[in-house]
């Protein structure tokens, strides 16, 4: 018996995993217009139920990337309402198959009790397997910003402690995003068990960690916009599942890179995306 196994409780559901994806979609940077239709694409090819994007834009005149993805996808969204710079934001956003019933968007903390521009959009989505808590955040980038990032971790971690289910019961919450960190990271390690837990009584599962295959660098040397990286090849980007949960729910069933084959000759992001299947 697994130590996974082992702490879960039981359930006897079991049916059509639920497909999650989290991307960085790089903003407007390099040729954006042109990668658009490669991240539709992309994004129509995955199939994925859920979809946490990164670095998304919105204009001042009504321009929105989320709103335009969920059109292409015929999806639900939400999005951060983020602060326009020379009237363009940068923020997340959640796409979803199914209803979307709440959102709320949280800004993330910084080291010294100050908040940053960094942000988390919570949706609760009226998926068929139940209620599901989806949270997609971006960290702090720097490298030297270790502190600030587990700040925000640890802020998402309490958000999980009052927004998760009944554990017995409950489909798990899901956490998604670039955290510009590495696994071995102490903002990472604190999420997974390997330290003191960030929030009383919640852990976290790197999905890519138990089903992935291979190293999953989503920050790869191989991407043509990285020629000039100064730390190619690293993984940043993870969606994790909450514990404790029932038994079985939720748990990682396979996970793959996406985003890394050119469109029409057109690499869609710097990033390449996760997509996971869990089980319901």
């Amino acid at each position: 018996m697994s130590s996974d196994d082992n702490h879960e409780t039981s359930t006897d559901v079991h049916s059509v995993p639920v497909r999650v994806l989290t991307w960085n979609v790089w903003w407007r940077f390099g040729p954006w217009e042109q990668r658009q239709p490669a991240i539709i694409a992309t994004l129509r090819e995955t199939g994925a139920d859920i979809v946490c994007l990164q670095e998304v834009w919105a204009t001042e005149d009504g321009s929105d990337q989320a709103s335009n993805l969920a059109d292409a996808l015929g999806y639900c969204f939400a999005r951060t309402p983020a602060p326009f710079w020379e009237g363009v934001s940068f923020g997340n956003a959640i796409l979803s198959r199914w209803p979307i019933l709440s959102v709320e968007t949280h800004l993330l903390p910084q080291t010294g009790n100050k908040v940053g521009p960094r942000s988390a959009v919570v949706a609760t989505i009226d998926a068929p397997h139940g209620p599901t808590v989806v949270i997609c955040t971006h960290l702090d980038y720097r490298f030297d910003h270790s502190a600030d990032r587990i700040a925000q971790v640890g802020m998402i971690a309490e958000l999980v402690l009052t927004l998760r289910g009944n554990v017995e019961s409950s489909f798990p919450v899901i956490v998604a995003g670039d955290f510009n960190a590495v696994p071995d990271s102490d903002e990472v390690r604190a999420l997974t068990g390997r330290t003191t837990p960030l929030a009383q009584g919640v852990v976290f599962q790197d999905c890519w960690e138990l089903v992935g295959d291979g190293s999953g660098f989503t920050w790869s040397s191989k991407n043509e916009y990285l020629a000039d990286s100064t730390w190619p090849n690293r993984r940043l980007d993870y969606v994790f599942v909450s514990w404790p949960r029932p038994k079985g729910l939720g748990k990682p069933e396979s996970a793959k890179l996406i985003g890394s084959d050119p469109v029409d000759g057109v690499t869609p992001s710097d990033h390449y995306g996760v997509v996971v299947e869990l089980r319901t």
